[in-house]
């Protein structure tokens, strides 16, 4: 199968280059601007729409096994493609919780069966994500991207460090979920300004950069690679730095609603509550400064679709968790690119490179790497609809939303998984 996309703009090298992009059995074979349009299965004339690597997404809930009335391998990596990811890694509070090889075996079977784009599964770090035992590292070494109890905070420092001992041997990462639950007092928003408004508990921020601050100590300690989830605030932002430049081996994510939103944004919606919550504008704006100079690595969308019901009992009752992977490129490059506070280039190396580079998944556009690619008019604009979504959740701050950028086609291993070209 021999496939020509032509009149592209594409991202390889670090930048765009208006130029064509020959695809031969699954792989990319040619970059040139003199291929001719001929001998092609297929040919795309993109009229220089621009043709991305595959983003990557390293924080996602699949909801299977376990909780498939929220959403499916199956819808979950098709709403993957249709926002542009090639490859997203599963979180594992899952039931069964993929703590041993027999559990996660039921996961990769699903993931093999039915995954629309590349699926990498977690496994959790300790057994039923209850902070007690660890889960069986060894066995699932091979078959896990990483180790996690995503969804729970480890509260124990012996636990973690054990796990980090364990982990740094099999040359693994520890992802952590970073919340310590004697801070957070029944709260459920940012123990912010909108809180104290409206009356709400707030969750202070110091649940989340105590841990982080506790589990560098741990990660300096015993070498293991430290990665932390969905940073929220400034006070994480600036312990990460510093880490960093100690030397100590970590790195980190946030998602698009703590960079474009603050706290007094909210609505008393369930659509607005997430875990951690969105926080202050000082805690925005350090987010950005995070992911400006470096010490913010990734953003992830932390895909986390519930049932409408789960989602429609307020601030205060609602389930935590917001859907993001068909949203997420077009918001930032809507709020961070277009208004220039990021380049696309440093948007590129947040949804994609900086992935290959620490997780080791995902591709470039470069010959002889596999065709994992993205077509995305950055010229389209439109207002968010979750009616329209793939994902079975449909609750994301960004409903209704005015954005640039849609995604007409989306190819993972050479195959054509979504398109509208």
């Amino acid at each position: 199968m021999k496939v020509l996309f032509k009149n592209a703009n594409v991202f390889t090298n670090g930048k765009f280059e208006k130029t064509n992009v020959e695809v031969t059995d699954n792989k990319i074979s040619n970059i040139s601007q003199n291929i001719e349009s001929l001998d092609f299965d297929v040919v795309y004339d993109l009229q220089n729409k621009c043709l991305l690597p595959g983003l990557v997404d390293v924080h996602t809930h699949l909801r299977e096994p376990g909780f498939i009335y929220k959403e499916t391998i199956a819808t979950g990596s098709m709403a993957g493609a249709k926002g542009g990811y090639t490859s997203i890694c599963a979180m594992p509070n899952l039931n069964p919780v993929p703590d041993c090889m027999e559990n996660l075996k039921l996961e990769l079977d699903i993931i093999k069966k039915d995954a629309k784009i590349n699926v990498y599964p977690y496994a959790s770090i300790t057994k039923g994500e209850k902070g007690e035992e660890l889960a069986d590292f060894e066995a699932m070494k091979n078959d896990a991207i990483a180790f996690s109890d995503d969804g729970h905070g480890v509260q124990s420092e012996e636990m973690m460090e054990e796990a980090m001992r364990l982990a740094a041997k099999l040359n693994k990462m520890i992802v952590a979920h970073c919340e310590d639950n004697s801070l957070l007092n029944g709260g459920y928003i940012h123990d912010g300004e909108y809180a104290k408004l409206h009356g709400h508990k707030g969750i202070c921020s110091e649940s989340e950069w105590g841990p982080i601050k506790r589990d560098i100590e741990l990660s300096r300690k015993t070498g293991c690679h430290y990665h932390v989830c969905h940073v929220s605030s400034k006070e994480s932002v600036q312990a990460i730095r510093e880490a960093k430049a100690s030397g100590v081996p970590i790195t980190c994510e946030t998602g698009p609603h703590y960079l474009t939103k603050n706290d007094m944004m909210l609505k008393e919606e369930g659509r607005f509550k997430m875990n951690p919550p969105i926080r202050s504008e000082e805690d925005r704006l350090a987010l950005i400064e995070g992911i400006k100079d470096g010490t913010i690595d990734l953003i992830i969308t932390d895909h986390a679709p519930h049932s409408a019901e789960e989602k429609s009992k307020g601030l205060a009752g609602s389930s935590m968790g917001v859907v993001g992977l068909e949203v997420c490129f077009p918001v930032l490059y809507t709020n961070l690119v277009k208004p220039g506070v990021i380049s696309f280039e440093k948007l590129m190396e947040l949804m994609n490179s900086n992935a290959r580079k620490i997780f080791g998944i995902g591709t470039e556009i470069a010959v002889g790497q596999t065709a994992d690619l993205t077509v995305y008019d950055l010229n389209a604009e439109y207002n968010i609809d979750p009616s329209t979504f793939a994902s079975m959740g449909r609750a994301t701050p960004f409903e209704g939303e005015h954005v640039f950028g849609k995604c007409l086609m989306t190819m993972c291993g050479g195959n054509v998984v979504f398109s509208e070209l």
